[in-house]
């Protein structure tokens, strides 16, 4: 091998690999900065609702005077909901479903009663629901419930219950400390729940349940009544799509306005970083061909030298093993040194953020580097093959 290298290691240009390492260095950071930076920043946009999916808008009917006087429901009928999935920029459509019995709530903290109240619940499609589906289920006959807390009952109790009683105040990672009780009521029958709280939200305005449970309770408590949802959960292509803004003002319907902005910003996002990646894996792609055609020249350079190695019994592969040796070399010094930079990259930014967002964790950097390491990969086996088809047809 050491001989082999002595023989093929001349006529090397320099500065074409130089050119190599410093184009794949740069295509590499631009990627694996981009979509670490997309990790990082989506849960904090998204944090006061991390329960649901993104791309998800919830849509109402306006309730106005024009409403009242031609007498028109805030309620959303068939024909309204069949329509709207037929239109372009609606994906799918999830209705919410409310209970038609009497429900009382109680919610304590470490034994202290803090909420006693009637309460309604909701629900909507489990395939809208971003939670572990082992923690969002209900089967018929279970004594606890998994519910989705409105964060408005948290901050209530934050600022104004726990201050008074000396009690720990409760964040996203302490809702195992509440204690919530549900008694339901109707159809001449009665039963106690348990509420495990699985997530808390800032959009919600009722406690979210399987809908599973809903359907049962409905069933079992109300089995005669029946109602009309007067919200959807709506999944789009673009929030910004002026087609959406122009169909929900003629047919009277609203969007809370704080999720659509939400959305906005996930979306210009992903529009965003999707061009950077994109800018990147043009880089790449360029520094991967500056690569092969150095390797061509270098291997054009030592034709005859290569010839008179295969006259003499050298395999083929084994020929062409210090060319590819050379290659993953390079390849593996720029994904170090790219990892490298984009940990002081990232460094940077996390530092700036957590100073608007103080409540801003850190996500995990293995995606990244499992994402550079399977470019590492695609771009060292192509190296290889290309080497090896070259290396092949010479003699032949």
């Amino acid at each position: 091998m050491n001989l082999l290298w002595k023989l093929l290691r001349h006529n090397i240009s320099v500065g074409q690999f130089c050119g190599f390492v410093f184009a794949n260095f740069f295509g590499l950071v631009i990627i694996l900065a981009g979509f670490q930076f997309y990790y990082d920043v989506l849960p904090i946009i998204t944090s006061e609702d991390s329960f649901m999916k993104a791309d998800y808008i919830m849509v109402t009917k306006r309730i106005g005077t024009g409403n009242t006087i031609s007498g028109r429901s805030n309620f959303f009928q068939r024909q309204d909901i069949d329509e709207l999935k037929e239109q372009q920029f609606v994906k799918k459509i999830g209705v919410f479903t409310s209970t038609n019995y009497k429900a009382d709530a109680q919610m304590g903290v470490n034994g202290k009663q803090v909420l006693n109240t009637e309460m309604f619940f909701e629900s909507v499609p489990d395939e809208f629901v971003d939670v572990n589906k082992a923690d969002w289920s209900y089967q018929k006959g279970a004594n606890t419930v998994p519910i989705i807390l409105p964060r408005t009952y948290i901050n209530m109790y934050n600022f104004g219950f726990a201050r008074n009683h000396s009690l720990p105040q409760i964040s996203d990672g302490l809702m195992g400390l509440i204690d919530f009780n549900i008694h339901i009521k109707g159809n001449g029958k009665e039963q106690d729940f348990k509420g495990r709280v699985v997530a808390l939200s800032n959009s919600l305005s009722a406690i979210l349940v399987p809908q599973s449970f809903m359907d049962w309770s409905n069933k079992e408590f109300a089995p005669n009544e029946t109602d009309s949802p007067n919200r959807l959960l709506m999944e789009v292509t673009n929030p910004t799509d002026e087609n959406m803004t122009q169909y929900f003002d003629e047919h009277g319907l609203e969007m809370e306005s704080d999720k659509l902005n939400v959305e906005k910003t996930v979306y210009f996002l992903r529009l965003i970083v999707s061009i950077v990646i994109i800018v990147g894996l043009i880089i790449s792609i360029l520094s991967f061909y500056i690569l092969v055609l150095s390797i061509y020249l270098l291997v054009q350079k030592n034709t005859e030298k290569l010839q008179n190695l295969l006259l003499i019994g050298y395999d083929r592969a084994k020929v062409s093993l210090p060319y590819q040796l050379l290659a993953t070399c390079l390849n593996a010094i720029v994904l170090v040194v790219a990892v490298i930079t984009v940990i002081i990259i990232r460094h940077y930014y996390m530092t700036f953020l957590k100073v608007f967002y103080e409540n801003s964790s850190e996500m995990s950097i293995v995606p990244t580097l499992l994402l550079g390491i399977g470019i590492f990969l695609v771009i060292t086996i192509f190296n290889t093959v290309v080497i090896r088809n070259k290396i092949s047809r010479i003699n032949s």
